[in-house]
């Protein structure tokens, strides 16, 4: 079985097809906040960013938000 969020049914969002690293606003859209509470978490030390590039903007990883979210994603053992 998938995990999905979201809980409109055109809106799914399967786990498996997020990217490793998301936007403030990815992120601020699965957790349904707005994008600057994204940011003072990363200050406050809540959800940890990743800094890339010369302007310093924040990517997070996906097992960041998934454990936010309460999900351990499965492992696959084939």
């Amino acid at each position: 079985m998938t995990e999905q969020i979201s809980s409109s049914p055109k809106n799914r969002i399967r786990i498996e097809d997020l990217p490793d690293l998301l936007t403030v606003k990815e992120v601020a859209e699965l957790l349904r906040v707005s994008p600057l509470t994204i940011k003072r978490w990363g200050k406050r030390g809540k959800l940890p960013a990743i800094r890339i590039n010369s302007r310093g903007d924040r990517r997070y990883k996906k097992e960041a938000i998934l454990y936010m979210l309460g999900i351990t994603p499965k492992e696959n053992n084939d």
